[in-house]
């Protein structure tokens, strides 16, 4: 029989992504055995310790099996972490350690929202593609330069390593990983039955940008609060560059090493928040939201707004807007 661990990290972690784990995966379990005869997976909890609790102990989790007790699994599945990521990372370092040797000795291991910290502490991911919640991007990126995160990626899928976006579209993956190890139809079946969307591919649409401004570029500062308060004006980056006296080659690297975005992908996605916030909030009608944040072309509003959110501007407001359908 193969075998799968969930982790039971030690420290608050998030308790939904180890439950979810463990009951979705059971059911697929379940499934086969129905359709087989038999079990294709023994399924544990796995940690460093005989009990963790969670909110100030008001619920623990017990694993099944001491991390000493589990000399060969298929797949590792690491949960999401508290935000005190450094603080879980030096708790758990031999658990850190039998995750590189599993991994060297054949297993997968998936990592969940922010439990890719964790899974990046490993040196696993160095050189590879991973996404975790948006929110903790910019923390992430500053920790693990040599990872390559794509945070409107909901799922990455690399070398037998697999992440996901943020809180609960680790159900998404959980569905991946099902067809990955079970089958399609197990997939479709526990799709069905916990009523999650197959096949989902982006977490754009829930991104709220916020330009990353913890760096120490007082000029660059400059140049992002005179984006973020000129939201009409069609911006020239040649422009920009010379309004702060600088050549337009060294604006745009000194640009995108304090923000990580180019400065006109840094434009584009204030921008779009902010029309994406009007569409949420208003009755404007496309036009009216696309001259308000400086377009003038529809075609190019469309695509640029896609690009960003993963949705048209029509399907966005029709989304998020239910006075606009009214």
């Amino acid at each position: 029989m193969k075998h799968i661990s969930i982790l039971v990290p030690d420290g608050e972690n998030n308790l939904s992504s180890i439950v979810g784990a463990y009951k979705i995966l059971s059911r697929a379990n379940a499934y086969w055995k129905e359709k087989n005869k038999k079990e294709l997976y023994k399924i544990e909890l796995v940690g460093l310790s005989e009990k963790v609790d969670f909110h100030d102990g008001l619920f623990s989790v017990k694993p099944h099996t001491h991390i000493l007790g589990v000399k060969k699994t298929d797949l590792i599945i690491i949960p999401s972490l508290n935000h005190n990521y450094q603080k879980a990372i030096t708790g758990n370092e031999p658990l850190i350690k039998w995750i590189v040797s599993q991994y060297k000795n054949g297993s997968e291991v998936a990592g969940i929202c922010t439990g890719v910290f964790l899974l990046a502490s490993s040196g696993l991911l160095e050189g590879k593609t991973c996404s975790t919640h948006w929110a903790f991007a910019e923390q992430f990126k500053t920790m693990f330069p040599k990872v390559n995160l794509q945070t409107d990626r909901l799922i990455t899928d690399q070398s037998g390593i697999y992440t996901n976006g943020g809180a609960y579209s680790f159900l998404n993956l959980i569905i991946y990983l099902i067809e990955k190890h079970f089958d399609r139809q197990a997939a479709i079946f526990c799709s069905k039955i916990f009523q999650i969307e197959l096949d989902r591919q982006s977490q754009s649409a829930f991104i709220i940008f916020s330009g990353q401004k913890a760096h120490g570029d007082d000029v660059m500062k400059k140049a992002q609060d005179y984006i973020e308060n000129n939201l009409k004006e069609k911006i020239s980056i040649e422009a920009l560059a010379s309004k702060f006296a600088i050549g337009r080659r060294n604006f745009d690297r000194r640009f995108i090493k304090a923000t990580g975005n180019t400065p006109v992908e840094y434009a584009q996605r204030v921008k779009i928040e902010a029309a994406k916030k009007s569409f949420e909030t208003s009755r404007k009608n496309i036009n009216e939201v696309m001259f308000e944040v400086g377009y003038s072309d529809l075609k190019a509003f469309r695509e640029v707004f896609r690009k960003v959110s993963g949705m048209s501007p029509l399907e966005y407001r029709n989304k998020y807007n239910k006075e606009a359908l009214s």
